[in-house]
């Protein structure tokens, strides 16, 4: 099931003027508030808020909280700078893809560098599943996952 989010949906913001960055959408965006928290302390907050056009597959505070709960960490503080670049470049692709080029795709490259599969709605074999889509920045599209996607 695809849900609308706070920030806009392809129907309310697809073509129009979007001034917000995928950080300023993240910020402002309750259920993303780890995600722009995780970006922050991964020191990423200039990729994402540049005039780069990028596709971000956000997991939301559930999928957060979810990921962290069954992991060695404790807390997002916890997890290892590194580790939390790796695993947020690999929710990140080049260029601006909508929901259509998404799940007609078998396999999206990422920033990582690793491929994430796509299996219609859902992601690397049900590792997460895309929950809303087409919410527009002013330097790409943002896609809300149920889950963390972590790289091989």
């Amino acid at each position: 099931m695809l849900l609308a989010v706070g920030a806009g949906s392809a129907s309310a913001r697809r073509g129009a003027s979007a001034p917000d960055t995928i950080v300023d959408i993240a910020a402002a965006t309750d259920d993303l508030s780890i995600l722009a928290a995780a970006v922050d302390r991964a020191g990423l907050l200039g990729l994402l808020s540049g005039n780069r056009q990028l596709t971000v597959l956000a997991p939301t505070n559930a999928a957060f909280e979810s990921f962290l709960a069954s992991s060695p960490y404790g807390s997002l503080d916890d997890v290892p700078v590194d580790v939390l670049r790796a695993v947020l470049a690999y929710h990140v692709l080049p260029g601006r893809r909508y929901s259509e080029s998404i799940v007609n795709a078998p396999r999206l490259p990422t920033l990582n560098g690793a491929p994430v599969t796509v299996d219609g709605t859902e992601l690397n074999g049900g590792q997460a599943e895309i929950v809303a889509t087409d919410v527009e920045a002013s330097n790409g599209v943002v896609h809300l996952l149920d889950g963390v996607l972590t790289p091989p």
